[in-house]
């Protein structure tokens, strides 16, 4: 699996922790009220947040809020159907960091997922 992969989210909802852990980017899953399901060992890194600090809160006032805004939040709120790629700077408990969000969200299907990549 890559950042880009086509149907990504399919794939992340189907895939097991150990799979999550191993990908090359950064993975939040969430609940459709945005509670962080999964947070694998990328996204931990580059946050310098443990898994277990962060699995069961709420993502965009408890995690993240430097989301909690149109491009992201908004987005995940408003649309039920969702596959895009955003270029966005991480602020919050980190020095600015030049990032490429991949936000998925199926709703029918109940699943959502932030997806982090380092700007190159």
């Amino acid at each position: 699996m890559l950042f880009s992969s086509p149907k990504l989210g399919q794939s992340l909802a189907q895939a097991s922790p150990e799979i999550l852990n191993d990908l090359p980017f950064g993975v939040v899953g969430m609940t459709q009220d945005h509670f962080v399901t999964s947070y694998n060992r990328f996204e931990s890194a580059l946050s310098g947040m443990p898994p277990e600090k962060v699995v069961g809160k709420n993502f965009f006032t408890e995690v993240a809020p430097c989301t909690n805004n149109f491009l992201v939040a908004t987005r995940f709120e408003t649309e039920s159907s969702l596959d895009d790629i955003v270029d966005y700077v991480f602020t919050y408990r980190m020095s600015p960091t030049k990032v490429r969000l991949r936000l998925l969200k199926d709703a029918a299907a109940g699943w959502k997922f932030l997806c982090v990549e380092k700007a190159t």
